[in-house]
């Protein structure tokens, strides 16, 4: 099957993993998200992609945070965000209450993936899911010639300091996708350097090229 790549072109091009103080990712999804449109970023941080979508598609953006510190980075950047955990406060909130439900290089830290994505799904209209690809070429080689877990700059961590608990690749993604009922309706992969992985090729040529990927997803 090959990738689906329909998302308009981000109005910046990108350039670097990190431009203008912002990671290439969180710009990325900004791109993808409607003007106006009600979002939920869950596992937000200090609050830089709800920044990023107020001041450039001018959304009505409220945030879940579990750790104080970006709780409180948040509330110094006049944000809307509560304290909350993805893995089991997403089931507070009702069916659709909004147009995207995010979830920004957090879902490979969550406790159980599949139903954090379920539950976005749920929430919003449409999901936004970004993550580290544990199939890139860099990974792989890292595994096969030093035998050692890979240190790259989407996964930045040494293993015994990560909180990332649930690995996956691309096509692990894929598949998860379908697992939960989901339609991929666009799919961006990042190399590197920030730069689109070739926008037609099979998931494989993406699993192997792609540092970090993007996915918007909908309700089948």
């Amino acid at each position: 099957m090959s990738a689906i790549e329909t998302a308009p072109k981000p109005t910046s091009s990108v350039v670097a993993v990190e431009e203008g103080g912002a990671r290439v990712d969180l710009r990325t999804i900004a791109d993808l998200v409607e003007p106006g449109a009600r979002v939920l970023d869950v596992g937000c941080g200090d609050g830089s992609l709800m920044e990023i979508l107020q001041a450039r598609r001018g959304v009505d953006a409220r945030g879940i945070e579990l750790s104080q510190p970006g709780v409180n980075e948040c509330v110094r950047r006049g944000l809307s965000v509560i304290q909350g955990d993805a893995d089991r406060d997403l089931v507070h909130y009702p069916d659709g209450a909004f147009d995207y439900a995010i979830l920004s290089q957090t879902i490979q830290a969550t406790e159980n993936p599949k139903l954090v994505l379920a539950e976005l799904l749920r929430i919003g209209r449409r999901a936004v899911v970004s993550f580290p690809n544990f199939g890139h070429w860099s990974v792989r080689s890292s595994l096969f010639f030093k035998g050692r877990m890979p240190v790259t700059k989407s996964l930045s961590y040494s293993w015994y300091d990560t909180p990332n608990i649930h690995f996956c690749t691309i096509r692990d993604f894929v598949e998860l996708t379908r697992e939960v009922g989901a339609e991929v309706e666009s799919a961006i992969a990042l190399d590197s350097a920030g730069q689109r992985v070739g926008m037609r090729l099979p998931w494989a040529v993406w699993n192997l090229l792609g540092a970090q990927a993007v996915f918007v997803l909908r309700r089948r």
